[in-house]
């Protein structure tokens, strides 16, 4: 068999459809001569006539070779169609993203990139992975949020830098900064000794300062309830800390000095790779929200520190 076109197929339906050359050339805007020359060209490929012409008035009918071909044809059709809807959704941002993520970005930052996202683009169908492994798997998902640069082919995009905090029980020091000196065998919170916790017990070395550690825990929530029933302090990011926290009336928040540096939070993906409008629009969304986040949340901060 040779090979058959999409737009012989598609003339031949119109045919069988109408019953006729003429009334298909009007309905597909062709000339009566081009639907002839359509039909010529596919009984040419498949090897047979696909429609018996009985002149006159009479319609056209389907052969038994025809009947097999307009079967499968309509389904090559359907499928064309439905390809070309699918890329019109891609295009228009309708597609697929897979997003990697962290604690802290997973219940501060991304539920806003989430919404507006979907507002945008409601029948997206969006991806998230929360994997806090070093280095994140960046090459397994469009984009990753990560809280350090990573080696390798990576593109780095810096959202925003998150000030360390040290969080007490009410009371447990007085208003304003602290100073890390004080925190010495002080009882403390933590989280396990890995990734940004090694940042906080370097800074504790440093100062020649050992607290206490009488709890750790992987979950923020279990670090903020532990502190919150009075148990020890915890050093904290900022961002680790919604709404809720920052104006919990069984909670302080005060500065350290000196404390660690500031953790970097990025958005990552992978160099080289051609990114969908639905990644690149999340992109953008992301960069809107970590700046909307950087100017209300840091003001709050100054006004409860």
């Amino acid at each position: 068999m040779g090979e058959v076109e999409l737009r012989h197929l598609a003339t031949m339906a119109a045919v069988a459809d109408e019953g006729s050359f003429g009334r298909a050339a009007m309905r597909l805007g062709y000339t009566q001569s081009t639907v002839s020359q359509h039909i010529a060209s596919l009984e040419k490929a498949v090897g047979g006539s696909v429609f018996d012409r009985p002149g006159g008035p009479k319609p056209v009918r389907i052969t038994p070779l025809g009947t097999v071909v307009l079967s499968h044809g309509r389904d090559l059709l359907e499928r064309t169609e439905d390809l070309a809807a699918a890329v019109d959704r891609f295009k228009a941002g309708e597609g697929r993203i897979d997003i990697g993520t962290f604690q802290s970005v997973s219940n501060v930052l991304l539920p806003h990139v989430i919404r507006r996202l979907r507002e945008e683009h409601p029948r997206c169908d969006i991806r998230l992975i929360e994997d806090e492994s070093d280095p994140p798997p960046v090459s397994t998902v469009d984009l990753m949020f990560h809280d350090r640069r990573v080696p390798g082919e990576i593109e780095h995009l810096k959202l925003l830098d998150d000030p360390y905090v040290l969080v007490a029980p009410r009371g447990a020091f007085p208003e304003g900064p602290v100073r890390v000196t004080s925190l010495d065998r002080a009882p403390m919170v933590a989280w396990p000794p890995t990734c940004d916790q090694r940042e906080v017990e370097a800074m504790f070395a440093r100062s020649e300062v050992r607290p206490q550690i009488v709890f750790r825990a992987v979950g923020n929530e279990a670090v903020l309830a532990m502190v919150r029933s009075g148990l020890g302090s915890a050093v904290l990011p900022w961002l680790v800390l919604t709404g809720a926290e920052v104006a919990d009336p069984e909670l302080s928040i005060h500065d350290l000095h000196p404390g660690p540096s500031p953790r970097e939070i990025y958005l990552l993906w992978q160099a080289g790779r051609t990114q969908s409008p639905l990644t690149k629009r999340a992109i953008e969304i992301t960069v809107e929200v970590a700046t909307e986040w950087k100017a209300q949340d840091r003001g709050s901060a100054t006004a409860v520190r």
